[in-house]
């Protein structure tokens, strides 16, 4: 039995030192077969026999137990010194996160319209026919209303398709003077390489008493806007058609990617579209019962910015989280 203490004694895993024990102590083991020559024998004989394996059988088993405990702690004590971290390295694989293009830019919008003074708003996403479109001088039918390609609910609700109720809302809620934006998701049923069927928009509602809010004081603001967001560009406004604003404008800027040379992506005219405008329509205000005001309201996509400002030809390509593009924001 000695060879089976040097064994023990020399095993370096608990993997070996199992193998080991069902080797001595199992069914089939020496023990077993030591235990079983008992049989054969008689008197003082089988008794100084069985003494003398069971003394050898504690013995065995007493170093099994210790030869456990080390290993157990050798274990543990390995595993903790692998897994050991040096505080005072520098770990150049560690990389921080950042926020994705679209955050980030809606961010930055928020934060200049903040700065001026205006407050934040929001609303539901699932809204109704009211608020959506009636209020905003879009009653049934009106031809208008298929610019805006909605997803409608069996209950007449539907998913919003731009975030115009929330002015809505906030001028039932409350009177003039309002100066407020509307940043938040919104829906359409479009897919194509500038469009996507979710996408973002910030819309902004100036309203006072009287007269007090022109035309001037919109153009103000939003070529203030557009300078803080795009730099040093040139911007124009166009006649346009809103149903909720009279008059209306649409918002260009110098292309950021020729200059205003003309390029594919300005289709050479030189120019970008970037936001629509107007004066609010008297019969938002009907809608709404607001009488002797006036004021103006602004909207844009967030994600027609965000692809702007960082060079991005599919929109779609924001929403794929490819790591290959996410990673140039950090």
């Amino acid at each position: 039995m000695k060879k089976y203490i040097d064994k023990l004694n020399s095993v370096v895993n608990l993997e070996e030192l199992e193998k080991l024990r069902i080797e001595i102590f199992g069914k089939k083991g020496v023990m077993a077969a030591s235990f079983a020559k008992l049989k054969n024998l008689a008197g003082d004989e089988k008794k100084s026999f069985a003494a003398e394996i069971n003394t050898l059988k504690k013995e065995l088993n007493d170093i099994l137990n210790q030869k456990r405990e080390f290993l157990k702690e050798k274990e543990i004590e390995e595993k903790l010194k692998a897994e050991g971290v040096d505080v005072t390295l520098f770990d150049a694989a560690n990389e921080s996160g950042a926020l994705h293009p679209v955050l980030a830019t809606m961010d930055k919008i928020i934060n200049y319209f903040l700065n001026m003074n205006y407050e934040i708003q929001e609303g539901p996403l699932v809204e109704d026919d009211f608020h959506n479109f009636e209020a905003l001088n879009l009653p049934k039918y009106h031809p208008a209303r298929d610019m805006q390609d909605t997803f409608y609910f069996n209950d007449s609700m539907l998913l919003r398709t731009h975030t115009s109720p929330v002015q809505i809302r906030t001028m039932l809620s409350k009177k003039a003077p309002i100066r407020m934006i509307s940043p938040g998701a919104v829906f359409r049923r479009d897919l194509d390489l500038t469009h996507t069927p979710q996408f973002h928009q910030v819309e902004g509602l100036v309203i006072e008493e009287g007269d007090k809010v022109s035309f001037a004081n919109l153009k103000f603001i939003l070529e203030d806007f557009l300078t803080y967001m795009f730099g040093d560009v040139k911007v124009r406004f166009r006649p346009s058609f809103f149903p909720f604003t009279e008059p209306s404008a649409e918002v260009d800027i110098s292309c950021i990617f020729c200059e205003g040379d003309g390029c594919r992506v300005c289709s050479h005219t030189g120019w970008l579209e970037v936001l629509g405008c107007g004066m609010v329509d008297p019969n938002v205000y009907k809608a709404v019962g607001y009488e002797n005001v006036s004021g103006f309201a602004f909207g844009l996509g967030v994600e027609r910015f965000a692809m702007l400002l960082h060079k991005i030809p599919d929109l779609r390509s924001l929403y794929e989280g490819d790591l290959r593009l996410l990673e140039q924001f950090k």
